[in-house]
C-alpha cells in the first residue's frame, strides 16, 4: 500500500465514536448541565430559603441573608469544580483516565441524592453541600474526559475528538435549558427534582464506559502495560490500522525512558513546559474573562427591546444555547481541516469586532427602531465566535501541547485556573456592569485583542503533529540559545528516533 493511502484520513470506528459518547454524557455534560439548571429554579429556591428560615427560627429571613445564601448556593459550585481541578490529575494518574471518570460518578450520585433531600428534610444546608459536590463532580470530569480523548484519538481526528468535550459541554447547557422550562420540571414543585436530575447521567456513564477500554498511552507509558495497550488500540481501531498508533506511542515512550508523571508544581520549574505552561494560563483564563459572560447578561435586555414577550424570553434563550452547540458541532467538523491555531485566533479577533459592534449598538439601543435587532445579530455571532475559538479550542490544545508525563499536571493547573477565573468574573461582573454598563465590552475587547496576539506570535499549529514534534516546535522559545540545553535536547531526539 502507498504511504499516500496510508495518509488517507479515515473516519473514526464505531468504537472510539461510542467511546466519546460514553466518557462526555458523565463528564463535561455534568458540567453544562448543571451550570444551566440552577437558572431555572432561582425563585422557587429563594422562597424555599424564606420558608425554611421561617419554621426554623420562628421570623423572617433578613433580604441580605437571603443575598448573601443564594451567593453562596451559586457560587460554591466554582469552588467545588476548583477542588475537582486540584484532584483530577491525581485520580486521573492513580486511578487511570477511565477509573477517575467511572469513580467521579459516585461524587455525582451522593449530590443528587443530597439536593433532592433538601427540600423534604427543610435543611437547605443539604443543597448547599449537593452543589458543592456536583461541583467536584464537574471540576473533575473536565480535567479528566478531554484527557481521555486526546490520548485515544488518532492523531489525524485528534481535534474533532477532542472537541468531543466542548459538544458535550454545550449539549449539556442545552439540555440542561430545555428541562428548566415550565412545561417540564421548571414548576416550583419539581426545582428538587430538576437539581437531582444530574444522577442520570452520571447513572449512564456508570452503565456505559466500563465497555471501553483504559487510554493506549496510559496503559503503555504510565502502567508499562504492553498486552493491555496493545488489546485496548486493536479495539479502538481496528487489528489492520493499530500498528501505526502503537508506534506513535513507543517512541513517545522511549523519549520519556521511564520519566513519572509530574506534580502541578514541577511544571512551574521546568523549562522544558515553560511556554507551554504560560500558554495554557493564557488560554484558559482568556477563555474565562472573555465576555461571554456578559453576552448571556444583556440577552434578556436585548431580547425585550427587539420586541420579545417576557414570557417568551426563556424559549428564545434556548436559542442561544442551541447556537453554541451548533458551533461546537461545526468546530468538531472544520478543526482537523483549517487547524486549530487559525479557528482559536480568528475565534478571539471576532469576539473583539462583535465587541465594538455591540458596544454601539447598545448605546443607541433606544435611538433607532432597527438597533436593537443589530445587538441581537451580534449577540448570536459573540457566541459563534467563542464557540469556534476558545469555547471549543482550548482543551484541545491543552492536549496536545504537551508529552505524557506532563499532560495530567497540565489539565489540572489549567482546570484550576479556568475555575478561579470563573468564580472572579463571577464575583465582580456585576460590579463592572454597574459601572460601566455597555462599555464593559470595550474591557472583553482588550482582553480579546490581547490573547489573540499572544497565541499568533506563540503557538504553532498543531495538526496532524505527533506531541514530541509539537513539543519541538516550543524547544526554541523554551531554550533559545542555550547550547547545553540544547545538546540534551537533540540527545534525546536521537534517542526517540531509535
Amino acid at each position: 500500500m502507498s504511504r499516500e493511502a496510508l495518509r488517507t484520513p479515515k473516519l473514526p470506528s464505531w468504537t472510539l465514536f461510542l467511546a466519546v459518547c460514553a466518557v462526555g454524557i458523565g463528564g463535561t455534560f455534568q458540567y453544562g448541565y448543571n451550570v444551566s439548571i440552577i437558572n431555572a429554579p432561582t425563585q422557587h429556591i429563594h422562597r424555599f430559603l424564606n420558608e425554611t428560615w421561617t419554621n426554623r427560627y420562628h421570623k423572617a429571613l433578613n433580604p441580605d441573608l437571603l443575598t448573601f445564601l443564594w451567593s453562596v448556593i451559586a457560587s460554591v459550585f466554582s469552588l467545588g469544580g476548583m477542588c475537582g481541578a486540584l484532584v483530577g490529575g491525581s485520580m486521573a494518574i492513580r486511578l487511570g483516565r477511565k477509573g477517575a471518570l467511572l469513580m467521579n460518578n459516585i461524587i455525582a450520585m451522593l449530590a443528587s441524592i443530597l439536593m433532592g433531600i433538601s427540600f423534604p428534610t427543610g435543611l437547605f444546608e443539604l443543597l448547599i453541600a449537593g452543589r458543592f459536590l456536583i461541583g467536584i463532580n464537574s471540576g473533575v470530569g473536565i480535567c479528566v474526559q478531554p484527557l481521555y480523548l486526546g490520548e485515544v484519538a488518532p492523531k489525524h481526528l485528534r481535534g474533532g475528538m477532542a472537541m468531543g468535550s466542548s459538544i458535550f459541554l454545550t449539549g449539556g447547557i442545552l439540555m440542561g435549558q430545555i428541562i428548566g422550562l415550565r412545561e417540564l420540571l421548571g414548576e416550583e414543585m419539581y426545582w428538587p427534582l430538576l437539581l437531582s436530575s444530574s444522577c442520570l447521567p452520571a447513572f449512564a456513564q456508570l452503565l456505559f464506559l466500563p465497555w471501553f477500554p483504559e487510554s493506549p498511552r496510559y496503559l503503555l507509558i504510565d502502567r508499562g502495560d504492553e498486552l493491555s495497550c496493545v488489546k485496548a488500540l486493536k479495539r479502538f481501531h481496528g487489528s489492520s490500522e493499530y500498528e501505526r498508533e502503537m508506534e506513535d506511542i513507543q517512541r513517545e515512550s522511549f523519549a520519556l525512558d521511564g520519566e513519572k508523571a509530574k506534580k502541578p508544581w514541577q511544571l512551574f520549574t521546568d523549562r522544558a513546559v515553560r511556554w507551554q505552561l504560560i500558554t495554557v494560563i493564557v488560554m484558559t483564563m482568556g477563555q474565562q474573562l472573555s465576555g461571554i459572560n456578559a453576552i448571556y447578561f444583556y440577552a434578556t435586555y436585548v431580547f425585550e427591546q427587539a420586541g420579545i414577550s417576557a414570557e417568551h424570553i426563556p424559549y428564545v434563550t434556548l436559542g442561544t444555547g442551541a447556537c453554541e452547540c451548533l458551533t461546537a458541532l461545526t468546530c468538531g467538523l472544520l478543526i482537523d481541516y483549517v487547524g486549530r491555531r487559525y479557528l482559536i485566533i480568528g475565534g478571539y479577533l471576532l469576539m473583539t469586532f462583535w465587541s465594538i459592534v455591540l458596544t454601539f449598538s447598545l448605546t443607541y439601543q433606544e435611538l433607532y427602531p432597527w438597533v436593537p435587532y443589530v445587538s441581537m445579530t451580534s449577540i448570536f455571532a459573540f457566541i459563534l465566535s467563542f464557540g469556534l475559538g476558545p469555547g471549543g479550542i482550548t482543551n484541545t490544545l491543552i492536549a496536545e501541547l504537551f508529552i505524557q508525563s506532563s499532560r495530567a499536571a497540565a489539565y489540572m493547573i489549567g482546570g484550576t485556573i479556568s475555575w478561579i477565573s470563573f468564580f472572579t468574573i463571577g464575583m465582580l461582573f456585576p460590579f463592572i456592569v454597574n459601572r460601566l454598563k455597555q462599555y464593559c465590552f470595550l474591557v472583553f475587547l482588550l482582553e480579546c485583542s490581547s490573547v489573540a496576539a499572544f497565541l499568533f506570535f506563540v503557538i504553532p499549529e498543531t495538526k496532524n503533529k505527533s506531541f514530541l514534534a509539537i513539543e519541538k516546535e516550543f524547544h526554541k522559545l523554551n531554550f533559545g540559545r542555550n547550547k547545553k540545553e540544547t545538546e540534551l535536547y537533540e540527545r534525546r531526539q536521537l534517542h526517540d528516533g531509535f
